[in-house]
């Protein structure tokens, strides 16, 4: 590199060498095109199914704009999947790079109530980036258990009573908060609420602490569909119908504030309450859709995207800024919904609905935005599952995982890169349903080891074959199980699946 200047001297050549040594060793892991480390911010609808956005469905009966517009500066991935059919083994899975099967959780969701389900000893995305000197927060919807503050604290606590029992809160002093939450698990900043929008209790923790300590009892909702909370206590200024642009607009007070300090990049955890039921659009969004007032609420959280994205514009800081927007699983778009609207299909063309183990239920969108490096408006037909979060963050920062972190992480960073790789960035994905139900999908091959759904849409039938096996590439929909035509293939996946799941990691350690 310096054939060209053969008259400096050998302490000007060795200052230049160190020079470029250590510009490679920052740029180490760095996408091509990037200056410094992005800041990230990872967005997370709440049971938001393909196809309610229009840029994924042009038939959807919903306007989503700002997630068009998204879309069409970013890279869509047309194959990405939820690590659960269901919200907390997701969420699990997006912060810990784990399925969470893995965990003590086999199958359903967590109450609010609900001691913490991230292990204390579990390395989390939270603490890969503070490791590089990255500012961290979570707004919005936890739904992974919290230690509350017990009355008597002489008395424990016995987490597989309050998983099962959603209103059970016995010994646990709401009043002051919680003893271990986000921010023992590497967030600097957090402002959430326990669990979903429909789930007790309803409070506002910052940083641990409500903030409003006064409690009362609010009562529940049961109509009209999908209008629905249940029973319990909560604070006495909390107000279901503007969660979500309080959320928005705590989103925005931490972007804002961790921006100023340009010399430190930030990561946001923002996930969101909607449109998971209760579905409560604002006066604003009322109307906007021909999908009820689901679609209006679906109209309510891409303008509340668009107002995140507007905040990275203002600031200047959109640039080399990560920006992936996803949903925690399929839509809870029932049959009956249907009916009424039958023009809109929320989960697309896939089978199912949240909690099924059918494509419908973990099928997801998946949008990331990086304009310093991602090509505007690509799309990718590659498989990614929603634990890649955490090898894909490595990557960028130039962190090796430990082989005790992220076991069932996978960097998409090649795809971000060049969106036409044809090199695999996952060999395999595992699904889970409600009901704890399992399913491997390996090139175009799905194998399901039971019958039925596994969630709400069907338990099959007693003639049923005892698994199913589908060809997603050319039967996306699930139409023709060839179990009993393929049993070879049905076996050798059914074998993998097992394999996994006893190892204990998917990801080469």
């Amino acid at each position: 590199m310096f054939r060209n200047y053969p008259n400096l001297s050998y302490t000007v050549l060795m200052m230049l060498l160190a020079s470029s040594a250590l510009l490679v060793f920052r740029k180490k892991g760095l996408a091509e095109g990037a200056t410094r480390q992005p800041n990230v911010i990872y967005i997370l609808a709440d049971d938001l199914g393909s196809g309610d956005l229009s840029c994924l469905n042009p038939d959807s009966q919903i306007n989503t704009p700002h997630l068009d517009q998204l879309a069409s500066n970013g890279l869509v991935f047309t194959d990405a999947h939820s690590g659960s059919a269901v919200c907390t083994p997701t969420r699990y899975g997006i912060l810990t790079g784990r399925y969470a099967f893995r965990s003590r959780l086999k199958k359903g969701v967590l109450g609010g109530y609900s001691t913490m389900l991230i292990e204390n000893d579990r390395f989390t995305v939270a603490d890969l980036m503070k490791k590089v000197g990255y500012r961290t927060g979570v707004v919005g919807k936890w739904h992974l258990g919290l230690d509350w503050a017990k009355t008597d604290a002489s008395k424990g606590i016995n987490h597989a009573e309050y998983d099962a029992d959603w209103t059970k809160n016995e010994n646990l002093a709401l009043e002051k908060g919680i003893t271990a939450g986000p921010n023992d698990l590497g967030f600097d900043h957090s402002f959430i609420i326990p669990a979903s929008l429909d789930i007790p209790p309803y409070i506002y923790l910052q940083n641990g602490k409500p903030t409003d300590p006064h409690l009362t009892d609010i009562a529940g909702n049961k109509t009209p569909r999908g209008v629905f909370w249940r029973d319990g206590k909560g604070s006495q200024s909390f107000d279901l119908q503007k969660t979500l642009d309080v959320f928005g607009r705590e989103a925005k007070n931490f972007i804002v504030s961790a921006a100023q300090n340009r010399s430190k990049p930030f990561f946001l955890y923002l996930p969101l309450s909607s449109p998971h039921t209760p579905w409560l659009p604002s006066e604003a969004h009322k109307g906007s859709s021909k999908a009820g007032i689901y679609g209006d609420f679906v109209h309510h959280t891409d303008a509340v995207v668009g107002a995140v994205m507007h905040t990275l514009d203002s600031l200047g800081i959109a640039d080399n800024t990560l920006v992936v927007f996803t949903s925690d699983n399929g839509a809870d778009w029932k049959p009956g919904d249907a009916e009424i609207y039958p023009a809109h299909r929320a989960n697309y063309i896939y089978r199912g609905e949240k909690s099924d183990i059918w494509e419908g239920g973990h099928r997801v969108p998946f949008i990331v935005r990086w304009p310093a490096v991602v090509k505007k408006g690509g799309k990718t037909a590659q498989t990614v599952c929603l634990t890649d979060l955490m090898e894909t963050l490595a990557s960028i920062t130039g962190q090796r995982l430990d082989p005790n972190a992220g076991q069932d992480s996978f960097s998409f960073l090649p795809l971000l890169r060049n969106a036409g790789d044809s090199a695999p960035v996952r060999p395999s994905v595992i699904h889970h349903s409600i009901d704890g139900m399992f399913a491997i999908r390996r090139g175009k091959w799905k194998f399901i080891d039971g019958k039925g759904s596994g969630g709400w849409s069907s338990k099959g039938e007693a003639s049923d074959p005892e698994g199913q096996l589908y060809d997603i590439v050319n039967d996306p929909s699930e139409t023709a199980n060839l179990f009993e035509k393929q049993p070879e293939i049905a076996k050798e996946l059914k074998t993998l699946l097992e394999k996994q799941k006893a190892q204990g990691y998917t990801r080469p350690l």
